[in-house]
Formats: structure tokens, sequence, C-alpha cells
């Protein structure tokens, strides 16, 4: 099945919201993503807790799919890169080394999350640079936790936002973006998180990621 995104227009730049919960801005070659959460499984394993194993894997595919797809040329990893220090195996470590290095030509850059402070210096083979609070591009700042920025419009995570959604008898729970005058929340990238749900206010728009597609509800 063809994928299928979604064009908004927001402070005069158009922008692409991904099915695979990534923002792209095509001008710029710009594709930013928030809430990897690497380790996440790791870090639970390690304290006895079984959890399902791929979940890294799958993550890096959707990531890599979104990469190709857009022939984006920076990657900006919008906060909580990693989940905890411990999920950092030499396993892991690797596995996304060898990932990056399928990358090779596309700018990677991180603007730290909460977890991302448990690890101090991400490991070197990775080649993502780090910004510690924010970073402006154009009329956009780009910051982990969704505190609006005077003069520019800011896109955020953090909160992982969902919506429920009717469906017959039953409702059903999608990642989203949630999309307000000041401030727009990326849906978490990874597959392996909770979410919090959200209601359209006036003035916002929420888009729904349905398997393959993004759709305005």
């Amino acid at each position: 099945m063809a994928t299928r995104g979604c064009q908004v227009r927001l402070s005069g730049t158009e922008l692409e919201l991904l099915p695979e919960r990534g923002l792209y801005w095509p001008r710029a070659g710009l594709l930013a993503v928030a809430d990897l959460h690497w380790g996440k499984p790791e870090s639970f394993q390690q304290h006895g807790i079984p959890l399902p194993t791929g979940v890294l894997e799958d993550d890096l595919k959707r990531l890599s799919q979104a990469l190709h797809r857009t022939g984006a040329r920076r990657l900006l990893l919008v906060g909580d890169l990693i989940h905890s220090r411990r999920g950092i195996t030499p396993a892991v470590t690797q596995r996304i080394a060898t990932w990056r290095a399928g990358h090779d030509a596309v700018e990677m850059v991180l603007v730290r999350g909460n977890h991302d402070r448990h690890l101090k210096l991400l490991p070197p083979e990775w080649r993502i640079d780090v910004q510690e609070e924010h970073t402006d591009e154009g009329p956009f700042r780009f910051a982990h936790h969704p505190e609006p920025a005077t003069g520019r419009y800011l896109w955020a995570g953090h909160l992982h936002p969902v919506v429920r959604l009717p469906l017959g008898k039953d409702r059903v729970r999608l990642p989203c973006f949630h999309v307000g005058p000041e401030v727009g929340i990326l849906p978490a990238f990874s597959a392996f998180t909770g979410g919090v749900n959200v209601t359209r206010r006036p003035g916002e728009r929420i888009f729904a990621i349905a398997d393959t597609a993004v759709v305005e509800v």
C-alpha cells in the first residue's frame, strides 16, 4: 500500500506530515522526529521485565524509509533519542552505528530531551551533533518541551499525543500530530511508547496516523 502524507502550511512554509511519524520540510531538506527512546526494551529487560525484541529494528527501518522517501539531507531528533543510559548496551550501540553508516550523507542533530540527560555523551560512532536546549530554523524553533517561543512557531515532542476515534462500537487510539496556533506536537516516533489523549480545541488541528496514511480528524 502506498504511503500518503498530509500537506500543511505554517508560518508561510509548506510542510509534510509523514505516516512514518515525522515532519518533513522540503525547502530545507529537513526531517524532524521526536521521542525515539532507543534502548527502552533493554532498560526494562535489565530490571527483569521481559519485553519483546525487535522494537529497535522496526523503528530504524521506518526511519530509513522516511529518509529515503523524502531524500532529506538533515535529520533533526527533537529530544528523548535514548530512554536511559542502561539501555544503551554494546549491542544497541553497534546496531545503531551500523544503521548510521548506511546514511553517511545525512547530517544528524539531537536537541536534548529529559531522557537524554542520562547520557552525557552519545557514542561517537553515531556521529550525531547535540544542541542542549533548542535549535532555530527559519520561522521555526525545535525543542523537546512544548513551551511557546516568541516570534517563532515551535515544534516539540515529549507528550506522545494520541487521538481516540470511534470505530463502530469500539474506539481506536492512534498516534497523531497535534497542531496549534503557536505550538505543534510531534507524535512519538517509537511504537513502544504510551500516549496522552488529545482533543481539538479552537484554532487547533489534529492529524491521525492510520497505518500508511495521515488524515485530519
